[in-house]
């Protein structure tokens, strides 16, 4: 089963997603894929991770961590399916990374790693841009490359755990403008999502609507205002993001 929240007809609605990715209200009413808002799917805190995939942190000329390397995205950064994202003025580079996130379900604290996929409500997709001309050092991530508001497409739907009985082994793909420039496996990872729940969860408690997100493979690209980009994880879903500049972004929030 997937779940969703969109925004129609000036509401927000927390429904069912069908096969052909149309939308149930609690109606009963059956809504189009394109007619609908879609939202975050959660909102809670994302613990993201960096340099997660060894052939990612071999394209950045790092090691591999030894262990999780993470920082914290603010909700203020989530935006959803169909919508944009802008790319700050005068920056060098803007890329993209596509990203299985895992949803927490119910509150973990001290979650032992056989018992850490009981605690998901299932997962979603992410795209974690970062503005990499502010990138400090390989562990720091600052705010500047990581937090801006509505760069990081979450959605379209959370998928029920149980419906993705394999998370270790997905095909990750992403497409700049219908070109494929990303693809990997979760295979990669270096830690997997049983160890980053243990992980986490070993020293703070994670609540409900609560986000991992696993890191990226190598093959990043620069992204420019007209840019559509699509990143997919195989069996969960396809997210849908368009590019456009600074001035576009900001001025259309002004007239909402």
């Amino acid at each position: 089963m997937k779940h969703a929240r969109i925004r129609y007809e000036g509401e927000i609605h927390a429904v069912k997603v069908a096969e052909d990715s149309s939308v149930l209200l609690a109606d009963g009413r059956q809504v189009a894929e394109h007619l609908v808002e879609w939202l975050p799917p959660a909102t809670g805190s994302m613990f993201a991770l960096g340099l997660n995939y060894a052939d990612h942190a071999a394209e950045l000329a790092f090691k591999p961590p030894t262990e999780p390397l993470a920082f914290i995205k603010s909700p203020g950064t989530y935006t959803g399916h169909n919508q944009t994202t802008w790319r700050p003025d005068n920056v060098a580079y803007m890329h993209y990374e596509c990203e299985l996130v895992a949803v927490i379900g119910k509150e973990a604290r001290n979650v032992k790693r056989a018992d850490a996929l009981q605690y998901l409500a299932g997962y979603t997709v992410c795209n974690d841009y970062a503005i990499r001309d502010y990138l400090e050092n390989y562990y720091r991530p600052n705010l500047r490359v990581k937090n801006r508001d509505a760069t990081t497409p979450v959605g379209p739907w959370i998928i029920d755990a149980a419906d993705v009985p394999d998370p270790s082994n997905l095909r990750l793909r992403t497409w700049i403008n219908g070109q494929l420039k990303q693809e990997g496996t979760t295979a990669g990872m270096i830690f997997d999502i049983p160890y980053l729940i243990e992980y986490f969860s070993s020293f703070m408690t994670l609540q409900p609507g609560d986000m991992i997100a696993t890191g990226t493979p190598e093959g990043l690209a620069d992204v420019v205002p007209g840019d559509e980009v699509v990143v997919e994880v195989e069996g969960v879903g396809r997210l849908v993001n368009r590019i456009v500049s600074e001035s576009e972004f900001f001025a259309s929030r002004t007239k909402v």
